[in-house]
């Protein structure tokens, strides 16, 4: 089997016409037989463990199911490749065809395709511009419908029995006796009158509009309604848009063919007692074959018309379950009352295949641990731990090892590493400079949820994280975890380094407003640093000559965080307390005055000269009050 690649510029999905799903699981053997038609509820057969010819594993329609062999054994070698076996008719190839080759079942009546008909909003509804119960009754047997009213309205103006009918016109099981007695009586005089009923009658409808013309028409009535009318018109006409411009025809909402995806997404295992365990869908492709093929057989007999209507209706709702089971009627179960899971159902939500398989799958060069706060980091840097770096940059800690000559071979290379060699964590420190890495947050809700930081190697297993980007993730430090992923083109790495770097990313683009604004451990330590602390503390009431000296006794252990302490300092003292009010004065021998305050003691001469102030306050609050001092003057 040629391995055939194909290169596209994007996926367009789209409503499959009949004709493509039958191109889908249809192939001519080199015999001119047609095969991919599934018409047997079969799976395995119990005896022998293998597929039923005809059934939903039929190795004629999807393909071997052991590597090179054919159904009855006759071919059983790769030298056979790409023959057809005359007695099974099966091609001998790879076994792995089953997971893409897809077979058919042709429907003994059209079924109205339940997303369609049944979604929010219902675009069945919304083309033939009838309310969606009617068209449900017209789908599920309970009501008729007219395809065409033929000369019923010029009849009953002489004729008082007959109704005037008009196109589109919904009817009972009673008035439709009543026109059936009348149109074949032998004094008739109805011409052309047509009532159908069930999804037959629905793609006659779809059928009958002209989507170009019906356009046309809709544009006009916009353009002299308004108010709901105008909204519902426009809602119409931007479903027929989208059907014109996809080349799709609203009929193709009725299947008359149904796909049978591969066997391999559908699996029947064998479990240890002998038991099989098997898709739902298994069952559910089983239920619609039975009624698809129990219809075809009343048919074949030409049973009452009561008892093919209820078959077409058991069919409708078997298909209806295979597509979105629950979505309509009763949900079918299977074992301890468990809902079947239905394509739908394997498709949507979170663990769907397109959120869980393609678009959560697992990527190389990624790595994920738990955030800590990383108090000593800059805010455009991450502490990436050394065991996670080594692992994310191997190929390039082991590339520049045989360019410095350290060892011969990447083999050489990766038996250095694994020894935790020192000279690994140098060469690690040269790579990781200047590259920066991804990190990411789930959900990632909005652009921010990704951003690119300078990777500094720290010790542990956890990541650490500047507390100032916390908000951009939504992340806090009680157990979140993180995904890094590290680019690896130029482009990437200049892209992360440009527009994705936390320093460069301080405006929320949903707001304009700040997003670096404190949280987390800075406000618990700004708080902490500031904090009054009414009981007595190691070092209270001591005299400092200056701020440094206060941070000193403190870095000696002489004197407490929050010890009330008097520090000489002679600028400017802004305070919200209000403190004209003198505690105490005392003259000095000297002439000059103590005037004790709240929170401050101010030496003054004789004449009112300030000599020196002293202010109470604690060495926390010095401390917080040097560091955004320093960091104004060093922005």
């Amino acid at each position: 089997m040629k391995n055939q690649q194909q290169r596209f510029d994007y996926v367009k999905i789209g409503i499959a016409s009949p004709d493509r799903i039958r191109q889908w699981g249809e192939r001519t053997l080199p015999n001119g037989s047609v095969v991919g038609e599934v018409t047997k509820p079969e799976t395995i057969n119990y005896r022998t463990l293998k597929p039923e010819m005809d059934g939903l594993f039929c190795e004629r329609i999807f393909g071997p199911a052991k590597d090179w062999e054919c159904h009855c054994g006759k071919y059983k070698r790769v030298r056979h490749r790409g023959i057809v076996c005359e007695r099974c008719g099966v091609e001998v190839t790879e076994s792995r065809v089953r997971r893409h080759r897809m077979g058919h079942i042709q429907l003994a009546a059209p079924v109205a395709h339940v997303w369609y008909l049944k979604g929010i909003p219902s675009y069945m509804a919304i083309l033939l511009d009838m309310p969606l119960r009617d068209v449900e009754q017209i789908v599920y047997f309970n009501a008729y419908v007219v395809l065409d009213p033929g000369n019923t309205p010029e009849v009953a103006k002489t004729n008082e029995e007959i109704p005037s009918l008009s196109y589109k016109q919904l009817l009972n099981e009673d008035q439709w006796m009543d026109i059936e007695d009348q149109l074949y009586s032998e004094d008739s005089e109805l011409i052309g009158v047509e009532v159908g009923i069930g999804a037959e009658a629905i793609e006659r409808l779809l059928a009958d509009l002209e989507l170009e013309s019906v356009a046309e028409q809709l544009r006009e009535d916009i353009l002299n309604s308004k108010g709901q009318k105008r909204a519902k018109l426009i809602k119409r006409l931007r479903v027929i848009d989208n059907f014109i411009a996809t080349g799709s025809k609203p009929e193709w909402m009725i299947l008359s063919m149904l796909p049978v995806i591969p066997p391999d997404l559908r699996p029947m295992v064998q479990l240890d007692g002998g038991r099989f365990a098997t898709s739902d869908l298994n069952d559910l492709y089983r239920r619609v074959i039975n009624r698809n093929n129990r219809l075809a057989r009343l048919q074949e007999i030409l049973a009452p018309e009561i008892i093919v209507r209820n078959e077409k209706r058991m069919l409708q709702e078997a298909v209806d379950a295979l597509i979105d089971n629950g979505r309509r009627g009763r949900t079918v179960v299977g074992a301890n009352n468990r809902p079947l899971k239905s394509l739908s159902d394997i498709i949507e939500g979170k663990q769907g295949r397109f959120r869980q398989n393609l678009l959560g799958k697992r990527v190389d060069y990624s790595g994920r641990s738990v955030i800590v706060v990383g108090p000593k980091l800059q805010i455009y840097q991450c502490g990436l731990p050394k065991e996670m770096a080594i692992e994310l940059f191997q190929p390039f800690v082991i590339h520049r090892l045989i360019r410095q000559g350290l060892v011969n071979n990447i083999k050489a290379a990766k038996k250095l590493i694994q020894r935790n060699d020192p000279s690994v964590w140098d060469v690690l420190e040269e790579v990781i400079e200047g590259h920066p890495v991804l990190l990411n947050r789930a959900p990632t809700l909005h652009r921010l949820g990704i951003q690119a930081f300078e990777p500094m190697l720290v010790e542990g297993r956890a990541i650490q994280l500047h507390p100032l980007v916390c908000p951009a993730f939504n992340a806090d430090f009680d157990g979140d975890q993180m995904a890094v992923h590290v680019p690896l083109s130029l482009e990437s790495q200049a892209e992360a380094r440009l527009l994705m770097l936390a320093s460069n990313n301080v405006m929320s683009p949903a707001t304009g407003r700040p997003i670096i604004t404190p949280s987390q451990d800075m406000v618990l330590g700004c708080y902490y640093l500031t904090a009054d602390n009414p009981w007595a503390q190691k070092g209270g009431d001591r005299f400092f000559a200056s701020l440094e000296d206060a941070i000193r006794a403190y870095d000696q252990a002489q004197v407490d965080l929050h010890a009330y302490i008097w520090v000489r300092y002679d600028g400017e003292v802004e305070s919200p307390e209000k403190d004209d009010e003198i505690v105490s004065e005392e003259k000095l021998e000297d002439g000059t005055v103590n005037r004790i305050y709240s929170y401050r003691r101010v030496r003054e001469t004789s004449e009112g000269e300030q000599i020196c102030q002293y202010i109470r306050t604690t060495p926390g609050r010095i401390i917080f009050n040097k560091t955004i001092h320093d960091s104004i003057l060093t922005a």
